[in-house]
């Protein structure tokens, strides 16, 4: 469900299978001429809401992705096989999605923005078309309360019918409680790198190396020093100098700029700038970030570096120096263990969950740092006026890890196509991994150690989901006990639920004790907290025992400490009892752990999130 899809796009020319399914009762809309096949079999629209509010275009009421984001998410997500993908040369390889073996449809439902409306009709539509996993790269840009939000609503009523909904996590973070998408019942999504780098660095007439990016890694010819100019240096005569260093349009002199490297100031429009440079007859661009923070690559329109500010000032140093300042720009995409990953995306929203904070959120984190995967021909490289038209594209955001893990959930699915919803969102959050390829803890983009609240269980493993041992299940029942423990009414439930509901009487520890594969405790009062769980057997007959990595500050006893399983689908509980250890542990911040049931084979393993609660204050 997102912003429709390009049904040209190689990622969705491929067969399934020459045979539909009987259970699906989806259609294909073909206006603007759009055409489904045996890999694209669904694909609908929905712009009520939208219009309601917006002028739309002829292309909005079709199908047809206009904009990029639709595409790249659902190839993501299931996206064929194809050989030779890049973006402009990066990035070059195989391309495909999660469960490139799938059938997908497409729900559109975002014009520019995502109205309640549309969101809600695409959810009805998936429902009762018969889907598996809906995959959500859309939320709102703060925490909307459940009764309020048509993405918790549309979402409870899938999971009420099977279906495992994955969504982001949102781009608001670093900053706390910025998560979105927070409901017990969805699988919500971080955003976290990968082991590739676009490297274009820049080596300057005295032999020095200096690091940089850019997408467009086109190296100039090794060996061929070309003229290196300053912008201001190089700029029209009717040109301000405040603007030129920036390299804004119209700003350079051909005559001063052809067959040089131009070194510009970066700013919001950097593309543009290389433009400007290329039309102006320059051979390359060095963008000077001009701030202190980590420069980021782009698509820009010939070889170009984008170096730090400290990087930058040394260039700058050099051409003050030089008589004939010259270099040349050197590129190439690196993959592998010289690029230390994953490492949390400074864009990812972070927990506590800002609703409910006795349901840790995010859930897990995923690749969506800079992913290549399948775009709209119907717009530019980079913006509405770029002229560049490619079928693949690299972009950020947690829109581009929760199809990575809407993939796996398809994987898991259709290895255990009996598993309910929570079963494989258990499976994929405790079967998830906490280190580097360093073998170092995951950190942060700021390079601080990053917790629960950046990754969730951690960073998804796609093998180990299909085989987790133990799983965490959940029914219908349990989501609206949730709802019960936080106060809903009849009306409020009537939006989640059109049967009459019966709620239990609250504890002290109702919401913690929901059977959710993490474990949190917002508020520990001075006593000890104990909190119930339950693991259903999916694998062999074991013996699992419990491992603890305790807080710091807090005891955690887990009772029983071992538990047998003799046969598939025997589910036992266990009891965690937590208390601090001392008076002022864990009151100004939360402290993390983690529980681990182990076979030996299958390692189960659940976070713990724990603050201790202000003098006075019992747990809710």
């Amino acid at each position: 469900m997102n912003a429709g899809v390009w049904p040209e796009s190689p990622s969705f020319n491929c067969t399934v299978s020459e045979t539909i399914p009987s259970r699906w009762k989806g259609q294909c809309d073909s206006s603007s001429g759009f055409k489904c096949n045996r890999k694209l079999i669904g694909a609908r629209y929905f712009n009520q809401g939208a219009s309601a509010v917006n002028k739309l275009q002829a292309a909005d009421s079709s199908a047809m992705d206009t904009d990029g984001h639709g595409s790249h998410t659902l190839s993501t997500a299931a996206g064929c096989l194809v050989p030779g993908a890049n973006f402009l040369g990066s990035a070059n390889g195989t391309a495909k999605g999660g469960s490139p073996k799938a059938w997908v449809a497409t729900y559109k439902v975002c014009y520019g923005g995502c109205y309640d409306a549309d969101i809600l009709a695409g959810f009805d539509a998936a429902i009762q078309d018969g889907v598996d996993i809906i995959s959500l790269s859309l939320g709102s840009f703060s925490p909307v309360a459940y009764s309020s939000d048509s993405i918790a609503i549309g979402s409870f009523h899938a999971v009420k019918n099977g279906i495992t909904v994955v969504a982001s996590a949102g781009n608001s973070g670093p900053y706390a409680s910025s998560v979105v998408n927070v409901a017990p019942w969805m699988l919500t999504v971080a955003a976290s790198s990968v082991d590739r780098q676009f490297e274009s660095d820049v080596i300057l007439g005295n032999g020095q190396k200096i690091k940089g990016i850019s997408f467009n890694t086109d190296t100039l010819p090794p060996g061929n020093l070309y003229p290196l100019i300053n912008a201001v240096d190089a700029k029209s005569s009717d040109a301000d100098p405040s603007d030129a260093k920036y390299c804004y349009s119209s700003t350079l002199e051909p005559s001063k700029v052809k067959g040089q490297i131009v070194v510009c100031i970066s700013s919001s429009d950097d593309v543009e700038k290389s433009l400007e440079v290329s039309q102006a007859g320059g051979v390359g661009v060095v963008l000077v970030n001009s701030y202190s923070d980590s420069p980021t690559p782009k698509a820009h329109y010939l070889p170009t570096s984008m170096v730090s500010k400290k990087d930058g000032d040394s260039i700058l140093a050099y051409m003050s120096q030089a008589e004939s300042p010259t270099a040349y720009i050197s590129g190439d995409t690196v993959v592998g263990e010289t690029v230390v990953a994953p490492a949390m995306a400074s864009f990812s929203s972070t927990g506590p969950n800002g609703l409910t904070p006795e349901i840790l959120k995010p859930d897990v984190t995923a690749p969506g740092l800079y992913i290549l995967a399948a775009y709209s021909e119907a717009t530019g490289a980079t913006s509405d006026s770029d002229k560049r038209h490619l079928p693949f594209n690299i972009i950020s955001g947690t829109s581009m890890s929760c199809p990575h893990v809407s993939g796996i959930a398809g994987l898991v699915k259709s290895i255990h196509p009996g598993w309910s919803p929570a079963a494989i969102k258990s499976a994929i959050m405790t079967t998830g991994f906490k280190k580097s390829n360093k073998g170092e803890k995951i950190q942060t983009s700021m390079g601080s150690e990053a917790n629960p609240f950046n990754y969730g269980a951690g960073h998804v493993s796609p093998n180990k989901a299909q085989d987790p041992g133990l799983v965490y299940d959940m029914t219908i029942t349990d989501h609206l006990n949730f709802l019960c423990y936080i106060g809903y009414d009849e009306k409020q439930l009537a939006k989640f639920y059109d049967k009459s509901y019966q709620c239990p009487n609250k504890t002290a520890t109702s919401l913690s004790d929901i059977n959710y594969p993490s474990i949190t405790i917002p508020e520990l009062p001075s006593g000890a907290v104990t909190v119930t769980r339950t693991l259903k057997n999916v694998g062999t007959p074991g013996v699992y025992k419990a491992y603890l990595d305790e807080p710091s500050g807090i005891s955690v006893k887990v009772e029983p400490a071992s538990l047998e399983f003799k046969e598939v689908n025997e589910e036992k509980s266990f009891k965690i009892t937590l208390q601090s250890l001392g008076k002022d542990v864990g009151r100004d911040d939360y402290v993390f752990g983690e529980l681990t049931w182990s076979d030996g084979l299958h390692n189960v393993k659940s976070p713990i999130v724990v603050k201790k609660a202000e003098s006075g204050v019992q747990s809710a």
